[in-house]
C-alpha cells in the first residue's frame, strides 16, 4: 500500500487549518434532545470524510438495523454507554470503544442507559450527510411512503 496521489503541489504549505470551539452550538437539535455538531462535514474536507460529534439525551434513541451502499460509519464513544450492533449482536460500548463498519456492514445504534452519552461518527467517503440529520431533525411524519423511501436512498440508508 502506497500514499494517494498528492493533493497539495505548493512547496511552502498554506495557512488552512479550522478550528472549532468545544462550546459550539450544535447545527442540530432533535425532538429527543439528542444534538448534532458538525465537526467536518464533505465540503470542508474535500469529500474525504464527515465527521460529527452526537450527543445523546437520556431518553433511548438511535436508529434500527441498517447498511450504507457507498460510505463506511465508524464510531468512538466520549461518554455514556451506547449499544452498537454490530450485524450479530448488541454491544454496550464504553468511552475509548471504536467500532468502524465498512461499506455495506449492517449496524445499528441506541443510548439506552437512562443517562447521557455522546460519540464521534466518522463517515468516509465524504457524505452531505447534514441533509440526512437535519431531514430526520425536521420531522419525515409528512411524507408520502414514496417521498419517505426517497428520502432514505437519497441519503444511501437502507433499512432491514
Amino acid at each position: 500500500m502506497s500514499y494517494p496521489p498528492a493533493r497539495y503541489e505548493g512547496e511552502h504549505g498554506e495557512v488552512s487549518a479550522t478550528y472549532r470551539p468545544a462550546d459550539h452550538e450544535p447545527e442540530v437539535t432533535y425532538p429527543s434532545g439528542n444534538t448534532v455538531h458538525y465537526l467536518a462535514t464533505s465540503a470542508s474536507t474535500d469529500g474525504l470524510f464527515g465527521m460529527y460529534r452526537w450527543e445523546f439525551g437520556p431518553k433511548p434513541s438511535g436508529p434500527s438495523a441498517h447498511f450504507h451502499r457507498s460510505i463506511s460509519e465508524s464510531f468512538y464513544i466520549l461518554s455514556g454507554t451506547v449499544r452498537i450492533y454490530d450485524g450479530e449482536r448488541w454491544i454496550d460500548t464504553v468511552p475509548g470503544d471504536y467500532v468502524h463498519v465498512p461499506a455495506g456492514g449492517i449496524h445499528a445504534f441506541r443510548n439506552e442507559s437512562g443517562e447521557p452519552a455522546s460519540m464521534l461518527l466518522h463517515f468516509s467517503p465524504g457524505a452531505p450527510r447534514e441533509g440526512y440529520f437535519e431531514g430526520l431533525a425536521a420531522g419525515l411524519g409528512g411524507l408520502s411512503d414514496e417521498e419517505r423511501a426517497e428520502f432514505y436512498l437519497r441519503h444511501d440508508n437502507h433499512w432491514l
